[in-house]
């Protein structure tokens, strides 16, 4: 059925008579389907692109449709953020898409954080991440979709999200009430990617290229992008605190130095941990998906184990910085 799909986005764009000699679908992404496409136009030119889709039994989870996605991306490329050009978005068939420019480059973190071609790269990442997030926070509120909640507490919403769930888990209560008691003065509300992390950047060996992902975006509080740049899950391995690549002072300096608010120490170290908590009600929410039948999946399955992780990663947290 995507397969239909697919033809049906390009004919809708570059007309019925338009080849399609190579698609592949792409893997990842639990929520939103992604297919590499070459399309032959019928004037003779050629475009790479890449194609989005709701995945089934995804639609609707995911905060930002992909139709304000692209509005979100658009207004990103205004702004300065390293994005794809957007060629079109609309319905085919009534699935909702979204078509983008091909950016070269790699994506697999562990890739990124290991691999000889990305050597020149990686100790310019944490500084090109911060300059990033600088222009995001500088985006035009206006360019979100409409909020129905704009004053929802986002520590209110994922203890919901948990309880609804209906799976015990303690470590997760504990943190909640922790961050509770701890939480710091917000910061005046920008626009908030929601997902700004290594995994949703394609880089080169000169290194980031592009920002992918934006569905999660919303209003907030700035620190939450960093914060989440930080969490554990997202250093496959390495040491290094912002994305496995680089250290807070580098991430810091250059948000601050591209026109960022400045950093309060604390409050950053109260985003991580609270990233830290929202990727372990995720991963027992795409558990969920798999095991009451909204999409089954291996993927979505494995990602079950990580919730001991990050329960291990908040424990750990919660004793040194309590």
């Amino acid at each position: 059925m995507s397969g239909d799909t697919v033809a049906a986005v390009v004919a809708e764009v570059f007309g019925p008579q338009a080849a399609l000699p190579h698609r592949v679908r792409l893997p990842g992404g639990a929520s939103r389907e992604t297919w590499a496409l070459d399309v032959a136009a019928p004037g003779g030119e050629r475009h790479e692109l890449v194609l989005r889709l709701d995945s089934p039994g995804g639609a609707g989870e995911a905060g930002t449709t992909l139709e304000a996605e692209a509005r979100l991306m658009r207004a990103a490329a205004a702004s300065g953020v390293p994005v794809p050009r957007i060629v079109a978005a609309g319905s085919a068939g009534g699935a909702p898409y979204v078509l983008m420019e091909r950016v070269d480059g790699e994506t697999i973190p562990r890739r990124i954080l290991r691999d000889d071609a990305y050597a020149a790269a990686r100790p310019l990442l944490a500084a090109q991440c911060g300059r990033a997030l600088a222009a995001v926070h500088r985006m035009p509120l206006s360019s979100l979709p409409p909020d129905p909640d704009p004053a929802a507490d986002p520590l209110a919403r994922w203890r919901d999200v948990l309880d609804l769930l209906g799976e015990p888990h303690p470590v997760f209560e504990l943190a909640l009430r922790r961050l509770a008691a701890s939480r710091p003065p917000a910061g005046p509300p920008a626009v908030v990617h929601g997902d700004f992390r290594n995994g949703n950047l394609i880089v080169g060996p000169e290194g980031v290229r592009a920002v992918l992902d934006w569905e999660l975006a919303h209003a907030g509080d700035p620190l939450e992008d960093l914060g989440w740049l930080c969490v554990k899950a997202w250093r496959f391995g390495s040491p290094l605190p912002v994305g496995g690549f680089g250290g807070y002072d580098e991430l810091i300096a250059a948000y601050e130095e591209a026109g960022g608010a400045k950093v309060d120490r604390d409050a950053l170290r109260w985003w991580e941990t609270f990233g830290v908590l929202k990727w372990g009600v995720i991963c027992v929410m795409q558990t969920m998906r798999h095991l009451r039948g909204g999409a089954r999946s291996v993927e979505l399955a494995a990602i079950g184990r990580r919730v001991c992780e990050t329960e291990w990663d908040l424990l750990r947290m919660l004793r040194d910085h309590g």
